[in-house]
């Protein structure tokens, strides 16, 4: 082009006499069409290979939702690191490896089976038993959600199944029966309206009831089929999960486990256990193999073993060492020396060391490096850290994880406490051998349930306690010493020793203590010492007779896998307790780690949602409390000078909440602002905007108020029923019958109480506590006169058991049923109150999560008081400890 616009330029004369610039002109146009006939040919050839690509893009989304699934455990726990390096090295390894196949599709099934199964498999084995089956449904649904399945799991479907019914939901039409629970038929409602694929199943449940109430109310719902043809429509579906969580909640991670296996395959719900011979293969000398720890765990036998195995023996050519304070050199010259000559080196407890991590990871980048000549091939390096946030995020992005956990159960528990004796230790006790087997197996047993017991949650334990294995040890020379130099067993002595001291130490609530001692009085009593002792109620579990180690083992290895919750002296609900305490934390793991929803069904942006969301929260809020509304003479003072101490009580009450009333008032506003621009949307704006989305009560809000577990649509209808009981209090005077659970501060109100008492009969109020009577009224409208002395409080929930209203004392739960109502109980104050030895003090708490802060007095802030209560004939006071059984203000679902 130059050439021809120069020769133009440069021409004289007639052009057509010009012969240089007629050949140039006729070559340029030769090279033009040869040009455009390539472009043709180039946009053909791209042409066919974006189709051939097309054909392979499901290997590649397959890929890219496992990676997201990946890259999201990072926000679950620290070590749950993986590089995208590292996951296309995975995913390259299995396009060589899977099976091929000449048609595209099959080889493409073949490949996304194969690159699914494989990751899995890897990722598995880094993880912790409580996050495999979690892991395993997030890859299933991710997968299920995706565009190119479908989606076969819809938007609404998943929003419901980890979010719940969202915003308040209003149940116009009453439960059709009384086996479903008001905020279950409000869900379902919710589920009914927002899910297209259950329209109608309110209305089926409402008509075929029995069915539904046998479905409900078997042991094994999820097992069986849908009743009423609903199996024909969901049985298969994601909408049998949310039919699940509504009527059975804690069923939800068997019912997930099972989908997850319906839909991939019963090998991703039991994901292989694994062995340093399988993984050692995939790793390299550049490469380091991290094992994460869980408390109770150590790999460093195992690595022993398989080192020997290998021809590693230790301290040869396996070199460990334990990090600390000053070992960050050593570590570091065993690691140069070792690299050269091929060695092992095994660096224990990284997380100890958190201030040599960044050498460490240096050291580590070097020996990764590919140009890094001076790395022997068969050198090794493993380290070993607990979950830590100090540990090098690059060196486990590049790593291979593996988690070492002790197997769980009282089993496990007593043969790992066996395997780790002697023969010299079961005959160290000369003096009296007898009882020594008898009360060391005892003992065994006792370390086991007290650290089984914190799988209950706040049923086994308000606080969960690291009880571990010097515990024991420190328990079993006590009890050697005490057997060896005391001519009689001193039984007392023993059991203060071991519950108050050993195991004490580490407990810092007085009814945890309570109940470590009611558990160790079960095992430390001279019945043990008899072959006809049983340590259960069923006979299951018994101390053998005496004998050596083996006849010990063989005993504990008849023993069944899994204890039944008679073991810990609890009832059987305690098990749907545990369930359900399972499900919850995979829900809000899950939700945890949900990107900002983008729409509903509905079409609504999550912008909309809010808004909506918040006018009406708005629109429906109280006026403030005033004390211009108050009843007459509610406020007057006497002839003293002083006000009733119920009055303070209120006037405190009424301060609370109108400061929270303030607060929604104005955050709702400025929200409502923000999402429509007119103001900034600040970080607690938008953590406000995120947790209505996910119909949580607002970190705003809850800073101010009171303690609560209700999702928001429950905490709003909860609090316009407490500011309905104070402005009634306030409007009308002194209730007949007072509201517990309206309370900010409960504990403030009772000593408002006792106060009123002590200034009544002028007695010194630190002589008062009360006394209790539970009466037979069951609502606050059948009260007609408020008591002589002291209070009539209402609205108390049992948890654990059940007010039997025949006899008037505490039973067993019935079955399946985990809280009862407690009729409205009379608090009457005594001076020098001591309560009946044969009655039950049972602890009262605002939240089912019983566990609070330390207040100064020593005692939790949820913990309000202990209520005296009458127990069935033929139980005493530990029975119920060890069920667990407490009262409270307010359940976390209604």
């Amino acid at each position: 082009e130059d050439k021809i616009l120069k020769l133009l330029k440069e021409s004289t004369g007639n052009i057509l006499d010009d012969e240089q610039l007629i050949n140039t002109l006729n070559h340029s146009k030769l090279t033009s069409s040869v040009i455009a006939n390539r472009v043709q040919e180039a946009e053909q050839t791209e042409k066919s290979i974006n189709e051939a690509r097309e054909h392979y893009r499901p290997a590649a989304t397959r890929g890219s939702i496992l990676y997201f699934v990946i890259a999201d455990l990072s926000l679950i726990s620290p070590m749950y690191q993986f590089s995208l390096p590292y996951f296309i090295r995975m995913f390259s390894y299995c396009i060589e490896k899977s099976d091929k196949a000449e048609d595209v599709p099959t080889r493409l099934q073949l490949l996304s089976d194969f690159v699914t199964r494989f990751i899995f498999n890897n990722v598995s084995r880094g993880l912790f038993e409580e996050h495999k089956s979690l892991f395993s449904f997030l890859v299933c649904t991710s997968i299920l959600r995706d565009e190119s399945s479908g989606p076969d799991i819809s938007g609404p479907e998943w929003s419901f199944l980890v979010r719940g019914p969202t915003g308040v939901v209003h149940s116009t039409v009453a439960p059709p029966a009384a086996w479903i629970s008001p905020s279950a038929w409000a869900a379902l409602q919710y589920a009914e309206h927002a899910i297209p694929a259950l329209q109608g199943l309110a209305d089926s449940v409402s008509s075929s009831t029995a069915e539904w109430e046998a479905w409900a109310t078997a042991d094994e719902p999820h097992t069986l089929p849908l009743p009423a043809g609903w199996e024909e429509k969901v049985g298969t579906h994601f909408g049998k999960l949310c039919i699940i969580r509504v009527f059975r909640e804690e069923k939800l991670v068997f019912a997930c486990s099972q989908y997850v296996a319906n839909k991939l395959g019963a090998e991703f719900t039991e994901p292989p256990p694994w062995t340093l011979d399988d993984v050692f293969p995939d790793t390299s000398c550049r490469t380091p193999i991290i094992f994460i720890l869980s408390t109770g765990a150590d790999p460093t036998a195992m690595l022993q073993r398989f080192a020997e195995k290998k021809g590693w023996v230790l301290g040869e050519r396996l070199h460990m060492i334990s990090l600390g304070q000053g070992q960050g050199p050593i570590a570091e010259m065993l690691i140069a020396q070792a690299a050269k000559a091929g060695d092992w080196v095994c660096l224990q407890n990284c997380h100890l060391a958190s201030s040599w991590m960044l050498r460490m990871e240096e050291r580590v980048e070097e020996l990764s490096r590919e140009n890094n000549a001076g790395v022997h091939p068969d050198f090794r390096l493993w380290l070993t850290s607990m979950p830590s946030k100090v540990f090098p995020v690059l060196v486990l992005q590049n790593g291979i994880k593996l988690t070492n956990e002790p197997p769980k159960g009282v089993k496990a528990n007593v043969n790992r406490t066996y395997n780790d004796m002697t023969h010299e230790h079961l005959e160290s006790c000369g003096a009296k051998p007898h009882a020594w087997k008898k009360l060391l197996f005892s003992l065994s047993f006792f370390h086991a349930v007290v650290q089984e017991r914190r799988k209950f949650g706040p049923l086994g334990w308000n606080i969960r306690y690291e009880f571990n294995t010097s515990d024991l040890e420190c328990s079993m020379m006590t009890l050697n010493m005490f057997l060896t130099e005391q001519e009689q067993i001193p039984w007392p002595a023993l059991e203060y020793v071991i519950g108050q001291i050993n195991y004490g130490g580490r407990v810092t609530d007085d009814l945890d203590r309570r109940c470590l001692m009611s558990i160790l009085r079960q095992y430390i009593t001279p019945g043990v010492l008899d072959d006809s002792y049983t340590l259960t109620p069923s006979g299951t579990y018994i101390i053998p007779p005496e004998g050596d180690l083996d006849a010990y083992s063989e005993y504990i290895r008849s023993l069944p896998a899994t204890e039944a919750p008679e073991v810990f002296g609890m009832h059987p609900n305690a098990n749907i307790s545990f369930q359900l305490q399972e499900t919850r934390r995979l829900v809000d793991t899950i939700l945890s780690i949900q990107p900002r929803v983008s729409g509903t069904a509905s079409g609504k942006s999550p912008d909309e949602i809010v808004a909506e969301l918040a006018a009406e929260l708005q629109a429906a809020l109280p006026p403030l409390l005033s004390r211009d509304e108050a009843a007459e003479g509610l406020f007057a003072r006497t002839e003293t000078g002083q006000l009733n101490s119920l009055s303070v009580v209120l006037g405190q009450e009424m301060d609370r909440f109108n400061r929270l009333s303030d607060i929604m008032r104005s955050s709702l506003t400025e929200l409502q602002k923000a999402i429509r621009g007119l103001v900034v949307m600040s970080s607690e704006l938008e953590s406000m905007y995120n947790s209505m989305l996910n119909n949580q009560v607002p970190e705003l809000w809850a800073r101010y108020a009171y303690p609560s577990l209700k999702p928001l649509g429950g905490w709003v209808k909860d609090y316009h029923q407490r500011i309905g009981f104070m402005r009634l209090w306030l409007t009308g005077g002194l209730p007949r019958c007072f509201w517990l659970p309206g309370f900010f501060f409960p504990q403030g109100f009772m000593t408002g109480v006792l106060q009123m008492h002590a200034r009544k009969y002028s007695i010194p109020i630190d002589t008062l506590t009360f006394g209790f009577a539970v009466t037979h009224y069951e609502a606050p409208e059948e009260v007609a006169e408020p008591p002589a002395d002291g209070i009539y409080i209402d609205g108390l929930w049992i948890d654990g058991a059940r007010w039997d209203r025949q006899h008037g004392w505490l039973d067993e739960s019935e079955p399946g049923v985990m809280y009862a109502a407690l009729p409205i109980i009379h608090f009457n104050p005594v001076p020098n109150y001591e309560p009946p030895t044969n009655e039950y003090q049972c602890p009262l708490y605002k939240t089912s999560v019983r566990a609070g802060v330390l207040s100064t007095t020593g005692q939790s802030t949820n913990y309000v008081l202990n209520v005296s209560l009458p127990v069935r004939q033929g139980t005493n006071e530990d029975h119920w400890v060890l069920e667990g059984v407490a009262l409270l203000c307010q359940l976390s679902t209604e």
